[in-house]
């Protein structure tokens, strides 16, 4: 399993699970569960949810995923904006371990910004890992602008930044990525297939089809060709984890990569971070 590494020297697989939608339907539990457990089995033992995802279905049902498996697990999870100050993000994790059957968290992210300001949620997130409630903070949806203004107000700390980047989504690499990466922050890539979307694209398709792939598993490939970043697709079902897995054997090379390119091309101004 390929590893991408924290800025403390900690390494995770670069493939990973999401859980964005899970646990809000019963009828699909137990078939989610066993995807979450296989992609356990594969390697694929960071786990990403929220506070957020199904008002806290989805922690609840990862919580019920890794039962025995913890020691294991590269556990994730996201507190809401409003939730990120000192006044209640102490509660707002206390009620997401509750719900995903842990002591701590590896790494905890300040979903999007809000109205609290960054030092206030930087303190508050170093209170938490002083109280060993998590190993680690970080962000999401943060732009480069934000970026900087997290690191002024103290965030020297932060580990990562977990943003939307695929095939459709690449004006990140005008100035995010190269800032992240010359601080040595991996992201997190949520939706690296676009919810989906990217399936149905004629010339993803031709060129995944030209390598005996499946567009998904291009797609996925592609997020993962550069060393710091993690992706994080989300399957509700065994098969659809293996094929996910797959994409880490799926090598692209100079070719493959002026298709993708010409399909999709890489930004040539900087675009404003976007988010879904």
């Amino acid at each position: 399993m390929k590893q991408v590494s924290l800025p403390d020297g900690t390494t995770v697989p670069a493939l990973g699970q999401g859980t964005w939608m899970m646990g809000e339907d019963r009828s699909n539990r137990s078939a989610e569960i066993a995807a979450l457990r296989e992609g356990i089995a594969l390697g694929m033992t960071l786990i990403d949810t929220a506070e957020m995802y199904g008002e806290g279905e989805s922690e609840g049902l990862v919580g019920e995923a890794i039962t025995g498996l913890r020691d294991q697990v590269f556990l994730v999870s996201k507190a809401y904006p409003q939730n990120a100050g000192r006044a209640r993000l102490r509660a707002a994790c206390e009620a997401s371990l509750k719900r995903l059957g842990t002591d701590r968290l590896d790494l905890y992210l300040l979903h999007w910004r809000g109205s609290v300001p960054l030092a206030e949620t930087v303190e508050a997130m170093e209170a938490l890992r002083d109280a060993g409630m998590i190993v680690r903070w970080g962000v999401s949806n943060l732009d480069t602008d934000d970026m900087e203004e997290l690191v002024e107000a103290g965030g020297e700390g932060c580990a990562t930044d977990q943003i939307l980047y695929n095939l459709t989504r690449r004006g990140p690499e005008h100035d995010l990525l190269p800032w992240l990466a010359a601080r040595h922050m991996p992201i997190m890539a949520y939706s690296p297939v676009e919810q989906g979307r990217l399936l149905g694209n004629g010339a993803l398709a031709t060129i995944a089809a030209a390598r005996d792939a499946t567009p998904a598993q291009l797609a996925l490939a592609w997020t993962m060709r550069r060393d710091a970043v993690i992706a994080i697709p989300k399957a509700g079902s065994v098969a659809h984890v293996r094929d996910n897995r797959a994409a880490l054997d799926l090598e692209l090379d100079a070719e493959t990569l002026a298709a993708l390119d010409a399909a999709f091309p890489p930004p040539r101004a900087r675009t404003p971070l976007a988010m879904l």
